[in-house]
């Protein structure tokens, strides 16, 4: 086997931890709507979880795409590449604002259940859209220019 099909395995296997588990949080955020006191703190934490391993796979991910790339029959200027890396630093802006701000609100007083759970709905699927939409691109790699 191959250093770069090792590379490889690496990246689609951090691709899958990035991804997988905001799909898990989706009936998660239904049940939070109503939940309370310790159930909350569960659901939160499982939050908390998914936020904390998505970003280290996106590390993985991150150095296993530049080693790929530099490994590769790809270089820095190919237009899937470019996009993908527009797309990536989009989405590591928005985790950064996304998840732990709007988390922290549920333990202040006198916070809106309603707003923070839709929040977080949106959220989620803003980022699944901006993952996929990186998938898409890594797995087409569509010749734009």
């Amino acid at each position: 086997m191959t250093l770069y099909r090792i590379l490889l395995y690496v990246h689609i296997l951090s691709a899958i931890l990035s991804i997988g588990p905001f799909f898990i949080l989706l009936p998660i955020i239904r049940k939070l709507r109503t939940a309370e006191g310790l159930v909350e703190q569960a659901y939160l934490d499982a939050f908390r979880f998914s936020n904390q391993l998505a970003k280290h796979a996106g590390h993985v991910l991150t150095v296993s795409g530049i080693l790929l790339v530099v490994f590769g029959p790809w270089t820095w200027g190919t237009s899937w590449i470019v996009m993908t890396i527009i797309v990536l630093i989009s989405s590591l802006l928005f985790l950064a604002r996304a998840f732990s701000p709007t988390i922290r609100k549920f333990d202040q007083d006198g916070h809106d259940r309603a707003e923070l759970v839709q929040k977080l709905n949106r959220s989620v699927w803003i980022y699944i859209v901006l993952l996929l939409i990186m998938l898409w691109f890594m797995v087409v790699r569509p010749t734009l220019w």
